[in-house]
């Protein structure tokens, strides 16, 4: 099997395509922007999907769903909102076809919608606007709402994953009787982003801020969670917001409280996407493709039979049915690939470039001595192993590979953070090294935009972990209290 995958350091863009097509997670569809998940790729979703949803509903959300069209009227109530949004949105004018008499469909024009339609770029408008009718007493309170959904946001650059037209994503949006009781469901679920990141994806992030000029339309404060991909590029991997009651005020969700006073609902909303998938490529893959931490493949494990006549598969079968039985009563997903059509090399390959974390391969000889050949993709390693016990010693390799693609990961972003106390510095590392650069800004938006015009680089975030110390900006050289992280990001 060729796997003609581009190596990242000749091209990364490229590689990263090719991975994404030859491990079949996704390809381009026939609507320009938008992507077809396949199988492969989507069963990835499912079990992110599976794992933050239990994450959900163990802090007390529960899922609702909530129009895919919004009233184009909804975004003129919340300015900073819709302006956040107005170049992105799809808008729905008309509503029916017709023949034309030559054999052609085209758009009924005596079918205008009295008002135009958005397709859903985000949901707090249609959902605050529902809010208003389930909140009167701050016994409605809070309401802890997600919502699993696709969403379109006219993309004119698209990648696989990183930025489509269109892409499935959850949003959390909560309602609260106090300013406190939001912020606190704020950074709770930027903590549960951060954990899912790093226990079940095994990708490091720096937990943070934005600014003001970065944050979310609408938000008082957007908290983020930022990783490092394996070309010095940031890719913001969830995100946290503090709504405050501007949504609220904006369609008028009003609740009396318990001292009896009209007042305006505090909120939060809060989402990860399919962009997942591209951080999980970008940040662990090598130039034999995939590289999947255990924890989140859809096929844990693969095993290879090895034979030369029928009687040695029996065998081999035997002995994999009674050894699958045990994994899967462990939790653990395997697959029995003893398909006749593809020679063991073929599958070998097919499933080193899919990323599956262990391979077993059996043979006659290996039922003869009681051992297996097992391969771990993280290291691409091989090594001869006992028959006897082997259950337990593939559940602690999984966790031995995941802990591992963690520690490649974290060391490589550890590598890649460097301070830059010049403005000079700050350029010259972009260009060579890359990664998150670590400097001073005086805090206002104009130096922060001037610096992104000439570099292309962004403050990822203000880390929540700061360090207080006193310096100079490196671009205005006025006085500083902190550093914040610089980085060209996806």
């Amino acid at each position: 099997m060729s796997k003609g995958i581009t190596s990242k350091n000749e091209d990364y863009s490229q590689w990263y395509n090719d991975i994404v097509i030859k491990a079949d997670l996704a390809e381009h569809s026939s609507v320009k922007g938008c992507m077809v998940i396949k199988p492969y790729g989507y069963s990835i979703w499912e079990k992110m999907q599976a794992v933050l949803d239990q994450k959900f509903k163990d802090t007390g959300h529960s899922n609702a769903y909530f129009p895919l069209f919004i009233p184009k009227s909804f975004f003129s109530k919340e300015a900073s909102h819709v302006e956040g949004f107005a170049t992105e949105c799809a808008v729905v004018t008309h509503y029916r076809l017709k023949n034309d008499g030559n054999g052609n469909i085209i758009v009924d024009e005596t079918a205008k919608l009295e008002e135009e339609l958005i397709v859903r770029p985000t949901s707090e408008t249609i959902i605050w606007n529902t809010y208003k009718g389930w909140i009167q007493s701050y016994r409605d309170l809070p309401i802890l709402v997600n919502q699993w959904a696709n969403v379109v946001r006219w993309e004119m650059r698209t990648r696989l994953f990183l930025r489509t037209t269109e892409f499935l994503w959850q949003e959390g949006h909560t309602a609260h009787a106090t300013a406190d009781e939001a912020i606190a469901e704020t950074k709770q679920m930027l903590e549960v982003y951060a954990d899912f990141a790093e226990s079940w994806m095994a990708l490091p992030v720096v937990k943070g801020v934005k600014t003001p000029n970065e944050r979310f339309a609408g938000a008082l404060d957007t908290y983020c969670i930022e990783a490092l991909m394996q070309d010095g590029k940031a890719l913001q991997a969830g995100t946290s917001h503090f709504l405050g009651q501007n949504f609220a005020k904006a369609f008028d969700v009003k609740f009396t409280s318990k001292e009896g006073k009209i007042e305006h609902v505090w909120a939060s909303s809060w989402g990860v996407s399919t962009r997942l998938i591209g951080a999980l490529i970008m940040a662990h893959s090598d130039d034999a493709g995939l590289v999947l931490p255990p924890k989140l493949a859809p096929i844990q494990v693969v095993i290879v039979p090895i034979y030369k006549h029928d009687e040695e598969l029996q065998k081999i079968t035997s002995f994999v049915d009674e050894l699958s039985a045990k994994l899967k009563r462990m939790g653990i997903s395997v697959k029995y690939d003893n398909r006749d059509s593809q020679r063991p090399g073929f599958k070998f390959a097919e499933y080193e470039l899919k990323g599956v974390p262990v391979r077993l391969a059996i043979g006659g000889r290996d039922m003869e001595n009681g051992t297996v050949e097992l391969a771990r993709r993280d290291t691409r390693e091989k090594q001869t192993v006992a028959q006897d016990g082997l259950e337990i010693y593939i559940a602690q390799l999984l966790e031995e590979i995941q802990e591992n693609i963690y520690n490649k990961a974290l060391n490589f972003r550890e590598e890649h953070i460097t301070d830059a106390n010049s403005y000079e510095e700050l350029k010259t590392l972009l260009d060579t090294k890359a990664g998150f650069i670590s400097a001073h800004w005086d805090g206002t938006p104009e130096t922060e935009q001037k610096i992104k015009e000439e570099t292309k680089a962004t403050i990822r975030c203000v880390p929540l972990n700061n360090k207080l110390e006193d310096g100079v900006c490196i671009y205005s050289g006025k006085p500083s209290k902190q550093r914040v992280l610089f980085a060209r990001a996806y």
